[in-house]
């Protein structure tokens, strides 16, 4: 497994990492033998990177990554805070962080948190000074190690890497979502933050496995939030038409070399966009785990593959999704 040093975090990561949004909620039921079997794979397969939340699932997902880490002590573990409440500015206060804070310390079974990223939080919250203070102070106070950024924007990305001790961004980056290559990798590359790649299979679409006909459960975010009802539409699918993505993906998966699966196409694409730290994508079982982990040892893509992505981007996806985010 490949591992990159995020300068401000002062310490190597593995290029791909474990998701663990589903182990939460809203990816259909995942039991917690199948969750520690996730996560004790991506272990063994060389991931030192876990990133979590704690509105996934109301806590279950950092729960079982707290009872995965008291076996495996030296793996980073990343959460996110501040979904939990009403999402207006006036709730990313002090006192609000530090009762989030607490939850997810006693969650994880952590004293000091890794790295602590607000999760998304209404635009106005990356540019509020009280916001940074917190969480210098958090930092001080020997409750978190780091902080960092989970952004739907790349105007909300940029404006938390010009401050100095933001130390990772998080960003929707895949084959259906270039904008970050344009600004916000070669930004945080220069600020010596970490990019943090998430929803790099675009809900699954690019594993190429779904159809016209594919359904989903009743409690997926693939079906409940195709129109942005409960969060942020491009978190489902990259905000791209479920349709118009089935055709990019059947163009996609012309340009896949030989021996490879679309999904490691996808992952390896990331991989290979300079700036980049780290990749998350999710699992639901151990087999899913070996086959992510594996896109760390393929070689680069070849040129020609490369502008096929950014051909069939766009072509199809730019006009419906590059000025959105």
């Amino acid at each position: 497994m490949e591992n990159r040093k995020i300068t401000r975090l002062g310490r190597e990561v593995s290029v791909v990492g474990l998701g663990c949004w589903q182990l939460g909620a809203d990816w259909g039921e995942v039991g917690e033998n199948d969750a520690l079997a996730v996560l004790h794979a991506a272990a063994d397969a060389g991931v030192t990177f876990f990133d979590t939340a704690d509105v996934y699932g109301d806590g279950r997902s950092e729960r079982l990554v707290g009872r995965f880490r008291a076996d495996h002590p030296d793996v980073f573990v990343a959460t996110k805070m501040g979904r939990r409440v009403d999402q207006v500015p006036e709730n990313y206060v002090a006192a609000h962080f530090r009762e989030w804070n607490d939850r997810s310390r006693r969650y994880l079974g952590m004293d000091t948190l890794d790295l602590v990223q607000l999760h998304c939080p209404p635009t106005p919250v990356y540019s509020t000074d009280a916001v940074y203070d917190a969480l210098d102070a958090m930092v001080e106070e020997g409750r978190i190690k780091a902080y960092g950024v989970s952004v739907e924007t790349c105007d909300e990305a940029l404006a938390a890497l010009a401050r100095p001790n933001v130390a990772s961004v998080q960003i929707i980056l895949n084959c259906l979502r270039l904008k970050p290559l344009e600004r916000v990798l070669p930004a945080a590359s220069d600020a010596g933050a970490g990019v943090i790649a998430r929803v790099p299979l675009a809900s699954g679409l690019l594993s190429g496995r779904y159809t016209a006909s594919t359904t989903f459960a009743d409690d997926d975010h693939r079906n409940f939030n195709r129109g942005g009802d409960a969060f942020d539409v491009g978190e489902t699918f990259s905000g791209v038409p479920y349709e118009v993505g089935l055709e990019a993906v059947e163009r996609l998966r012309g340009l896949v070399p030989e021996g490879q699966a679309l999904a490691q196409f996808a992952l390896r694409w990331i991989l290979d966009q300079p700036g980049l730290s780290t990749v998350i994508p999710g699992a639901r079982n151990a087999s899913q785990v070996a086959a992510n982990t594996a896109a760390a040892a393929l070689p680069p893509l070849p040129e020609e593959a490369a502008a096929g992505v950014r051909a069939t981007y766009e072509e199809l996806i730019r006009p419906l999704v590059h000025d959105r985010w």
